[in-house]
């Protein structure tokens, strides 16, 4: 079946921006420059986790940190075992175990000596962790506010549990001293083109099938769900479990991003299953716009950046959060689709010379006559 103009406009926008992103290192050789993009860019596949779920399903995931957190401590175990014996004990315990007193390497640890479990953990970990969750919530149709809550409480919960068990997770500290990612004869230097560009790849391949399963049969129902969830239900759909698919499938991409931000970090910190991190990834959706992939990812590197530079700047060093914060104020006020959705209302405007602008004004006609299937299709 032969693509409409619009989406081969679509993935030729895609394309080209991730073509950008993979061209950075070309053009920059700083090495902490090049450490600070790939952080970046690792925060844009967290926004665009979140749009799947929040945008394309209507679940607003307040502790979208939980399954970002999960998949860190997973890769942050795997680098851990792998580093030099002066950063563990004489059994090749780490070294936070061996300050604990612990004796042996405990049993869930083990399996993360190798590579291969390790990588397996840190996506499906967190997706079954979100489809248990998912299934207590959506099979009791908790919605809304409540399902927010939930996730919101959850993520306490994991937070509060890593720091509590100090022997085994580092606590307060985290887990440190990481070695360095290897796999298939290839080292990723934190500070390396290499790394950044895994990190690029893996966010153009998480692009990518987002904006698939966004086009697809299962993207469509997600989006009638989100805007009339009892007629989809009335149709014979299961709601609950294309909400868990989705809230799992945004899980997983979360571990994976996760586990990106420990090699480029080099340690895994309970703060990263903080309530700040996760307020913050629903921010830079909300500025993006949580209804376009591409424009939630943008928006978490432009916040990020623009928050990164100003906090930097010795002139903006005690302002920066008072700008940031006004900002994002008339963003809501003036913008509430946000970036995507001020740029596409500006492209409405725009003459088409194809034609196309007739055909758009009807479209959005019918999408106002008939919102269900306006927001799905």
């Amino acid at each position: 079946m032969p693509l409409s103009g619009k989406v081969s406009r679509q993935i030729l926008l895609y394309g080209l921006v991730c073509l950008v992103l993979l061209l950075a290192p070309v053009l920059v050789d700083d090495a902490f420059l090049l450490n600070k993009y790939a952080r970046y860019l690792i925060f844009g596949m967290l926004a665009i986790a979140l749009s799947l779920s929040w945008g394309y399903a209507g679940i607003l995931n307040l502790g979208q940190a939980t399954t970002f957190g999960i998949g860190s401590y997973c890769m942050a175990m795997f680098l851990k075992l792998k580093t030099v014996p002066i950063h563990t004990g004489s059994d090749g315990l780490p070294d936070f175990m061996v300050w604990n007193n612990v004796t042996e390497l405990p049993w869930i640890w083990v399996p993360f000596q190798s590579v291969s479990f390790a990588l397996l953990a840190g996506i499906l970990v967190p997706a079954l962790f979100a489809a248990l969750l998912g299934w207590f919530m959506f099979g009791g149709r908790v919605t809304g506010v409540y399902a927010a809550i939930i996730t919101l409480a959850a993520m306490v919960v994991v937070n509060l549990i890593i720091i509590d068990q100090q022997s085994y997770t580092g606590g307060f500290n985290g887990i440190t001293d990481l070695a360095q990612f290897e796999i298939v004869g290839l080292t990723f230097d934190a500070y390396s083109a290499s790394t950044y560009y895994l990190v690029a790849v893996c966010l153009t391949v998480t692009l990518f099938l987002a904006l698939a399963i966004s086009r697809s049969k299962t993207g469509l129902i997600l989006q009638a769900v989100r805007d009339q969830e009892e007629r989809v239900r009335f149709f014979g759909y299961d709601v609950a479990l294309y909400k868990t698919f989705i809230f799992a499938l945004s899980a997983a991409i979360s571990g994976l991003a996760g586990m990106l931000y420990t090699i480029v970090m080099e340690f895994a910190s309970p703060t990263f299953l903080g309530v700040p991190l996760s307020l913050s990834i629903v921010i830079w959706v909300a500025v993006g716009g949580r209804q376009s992939l591409l424009g939630a990812m943008l928006g978490a590197v432009l916040v990020t950046g623009v928050q990164g530079a100003l906090s930097e700047s010795a002139a903006f060093l005690e302002t920066w959060t008072l700008i940031m914060g006004g900002l994002f104020v008339l963003i809501v006020l003036f913008m509430p689709k946000g970036l995507a959705g001020a740029f596409e209302t500006l492209a409405r405007r725009v003459p088409s010379p194809d034609g196309e602008q007739g055909a758009r004004h009807a479209s959005d006609q019918q999408s106002t006559s008939h919102p269900h299937l306006g927001g799905a299709l």
